[in-house]
């Protein structure tokens, strides 16, 4: 039990006391609050020697605290000093990447350029293949009309006797 709960006690103690009439005393069990007060008296010791370390230990924990701080601000200063030495890696890092990806960007211009002459003479093949079927196409058609035409010419009774072959 602490003194806290102790001095709660006490307090229910005098305050549920019989009243004396006509006065503001009371009539209390004496060897009660005696023993109360003794149990109290030998809680305050060990809460005072609890408080005096928490005093004590408080100022070791400052002086902990410190230290740590000290060691950080060290450690911080350390990587700082490391960061600032990469620096220049870095630089250079970042120079060969440029010159990296200009080199690509040109090889890809150059490789996109014989792509569109790859593609460009297939495609103008194509056309010429195209357009010899489309001069063929035409020549045939020409053949068909001119036959129609001859038949025209040659009269209905001829047309009906002697069927074109397909």
């Amino acid at each position: 039990m602490d003194v806290h709960a102790k001095l709660d006690e006490l307090t229910a103690v005098i305050t549920n006391a019989r009243a004396m009439p006509m006065s503001a005393s009371c009539v209390v069990n004496r060897a009660e609050v005696l023993a109360q007060l003794d149990e109290l008296r030998a809680l305050l010791p060990s809460e005072l020697a609890d408080a005096q370390r928490v005093i004590d230990d408080k100022g070791a924990v400052v002086a902990e605290g410190h230290a740590e701080a000290e060691r950080i601000i060290e450690d911080a200063r350390a990587e700082r000093a490391r960061l600032v030495g990469r620096t220049e890696v870095a630089r250079e890092a970042t120079r060969e990447a440029e010159r990296t990806l200009g080199a690509a960007q040109a090889d890809a211009e150059r490789m996109r350029i014989e792509i569109d002459d790859y593609v460009d003479s297939k495609l103008a093949n194509f056309e010429i293949v195209l357009t010899k079927t489309l001069k063929a196409v035409e020549k045939g058609r020409a053949k068909i009309s001119g036959r129609h035409e001859l038949d025209s010419l040659a009269g209905p009774e001829l047309a009906d006797e002697a069927p074109l072959p397909e």
